[in-house]
C-alpha cells in the first residue's frame, strides 16, 4: 500500500492545486495513505523576524483548511483509502510562535503534525540571503543546530521533516548536507528523534538538491545504526503531478539499508511494509 504524509494545496500560500485536486491525484495513483499537511509558518509573530523578513510571511488559515479538509475526509474514507488531515509546523524558537502552534494543535486536532525548519533569524534558507558572508559549515550547522532545537518543540509533532532542506538550493559548490562534515550535531538530532519516539521523514522533493531523497542515504544509515526504525515518506508536492516522487529511489534506498516498514502516524501507529 503506498503512502505520502506531505503534500500541499491552495491551502499554504506556496499551492498549485485545490485540495480536491490533490485528492483525485492520490486516489489516481492508488496511494492508500494520503496525508495533506499544509504550512504553518508563523514567524511573523515575532517583531525581530518579520522585520529581518521584511514582512512576507504568509501561512495557511487553520479555520478555513480544516473543516474544508475534514468535510473531505469524511466523503472518501474507505477501507483501501485513508485521508489524513495534518499539518507542517515550521519552528520557530520565539515562544510567542510556539504557543500559538499548540493552541492549533489543540483547537483543530490534526491527525498528524510534522515539525520542520524553514526560517532562521527571519529568513528562509532556501533563498540566498541567508547564506550572505556564511561559508557552507557555517550555515549548515546553523541550520542542524536550530533542527536540533527544534526537537524540544513546545507543540505536539509527530514526524521530524525533511532534514537536509537547505541543499535544495544552496549557493555551494558542494551543496549536499553529509553525515561526516557534521557528525556531532547529525548524532545529537538522530538519538534525539529515537529518545523522543518521533517519525524521521524521507523526502522526495530535492529540487536540485545532489540527491534523490531527503535526508541522503548516509543519514540514513546512521539513523537505522543508532537503532531508528521509524521512517515516513512524503513527496512535499505542492500539486497532484508530483506526488510520490521520488519514492521508487527512496524505498530502494531503505530496503538496502535494512528498513522494512514505514510508520503511519494513526493511531495507534500502522507500519506499511515496505
Amino acid at each position: 500500500m503506498l503512502s505520502d504524509l506531505h503534500t500541499h494545496s491552495y491551502f499554504s500560500p506556496d499551492g498549485h492545486a485545490t485540495l480536491e485536486e490533490m485528492l483525485q491525484g492520490a486516489l489516481s495513483l492508488g496511494i492508500g495513505y494520503y496525508g495533506i499537511s499544509e504550512h504553518f509558518d508563523l514567524d511573523f509573530l515575532s517583531r525581530r523576524h518579520y522585520e529581518a523578513g521584511g514582512g512576507a510571511f504568509s501561512t495557511t488559515d487553520p479555520a478555513a483548511y480544516f473543516p474544508a479538509a475534514r468535510k473531505l475526509q469524511h466523503e472518501v474514507e474507505k477501507p483501501e483509502f485513508h485521508m489524513l488531515v495534518g499539518a507542517e509546523f515550521g519552528f520557530c524558537p520565539d515562544p510567542e510562535v510556539q504557543q500559538v502552534l499548540s493552541g492549533i494543535a489543540e483547537d483543530y486536532a490534526p491527525d498528524f503534525i510534522i515539525n520542520s525548519v524553514h526560517i532562521i533569524d527571519g529568513q528562509d534558507v532556501y533563498f540566498a540571503d541567508f547564506y550572505r558572508g556564511r561559508d557552507r559549515k557555517e550555515a549548515y550547522s546553523r541550520y542542524l543546530t536550530r533542527v536540533l532545537e527544534s526537537l524540544d518543540a513546545e507543540f505536539s509533532y509527530d514526524i521530524v521533516g525533511h532534514i537536509g532542506y537547505p541543499s535544495r538550493n544552496a549557493p555551494y559548490v558542494r551543496r549536499a548536507m553529509r553525515y561526516k562534515d557534521h557528525p556531532d550535531l547529525f548524532d545529537a538530532i538522530l538519538k534525539k528523534i529515537i529518545e523522543k519516539d518521533k517519525i524521521l521523514e524521507v523526502n522526495g522533493s530535492t529540487a536540485g538538491a545532489p540527491c534523490d531523497f531527503l535526508p541522503d542515504t548516509d543519514i540514513l544509515e546512521r539513523y537505522f545504526a543508532l537503532g531508528g526504525r521509524k521512517i515516513s515518506y512524503g513527496s512535499d508536492a505542492h500539486g497532484p503531478s508530483r506526488l510520490c516522487q521520488g519514492r521508487i529511489k527512496a524505498v530502494e534506498a531503505l530496503k538496502t539499508i535494512g528498513f522494512t516498514f514505514l510508520t503511519i502516524p494513526t493511531t495507534p501507529r500502522t507500519l506499511l511494509p515496505l
